[in-house]
């Protein structure tokens, strides 16, 4: 059976409920869901759904990091935006963080997000 191992960054917001920031199994990562919380705050931070997306894309690769990994390893996001009509704007920012070979995706309209949060990423990459 393969071991699971949580992963911790004090680089990314704590986990704001039973649940880790991420789990090792085998040669994978799972990332929870990372929200646009400042991590020294725990704040939602303030502002558009740029400025969302990019604090979320900054927590994820700090997860990863935690883990010895990277957004370059990254085979799966899922993107849950609180407004379908914010994907573009929220899809160019997504474009400066994966510029290589980006990974699978899916995305979805939500009826709500933790925290009054426009939107929120989870992933699975290599270890």
């Amino acid at each position: 059976m393969t071991e699971l191992t949580a992963v911790h960054s004090d680089q990314a917001p704590k986990a704001i409920g039973p649940y880790s920031q991420a789990i090792r199994a085998g040669g994978l990562i799972f990332c929870a869901g990372q929200i646009p919380l400042d991590p020294a705050s725990m704040q939602l931070v303030d502002g558009d759904i740029e400025t969302q997306t990019r604090r979320v894309l900054q927590n994820l690769q700090a997860v990863l990091a935690g883990a010895g990994s990277g957004l370059d390893r990254v085979v799966k996001t899922t993107v849950f935006l609180q407004d379908l009509g914010e994907f573009a704007r929220m899809n160019a920012v997504y474009a400066e963080f994966f510029t290589g070979t980006p990974p699978a995706r899916s995305t979805v309209q939500v009826a709500g997000l933790p925290r009054g949060a426009r939107v929120e990423i989870e992933c699975v990459a290599l270890a």
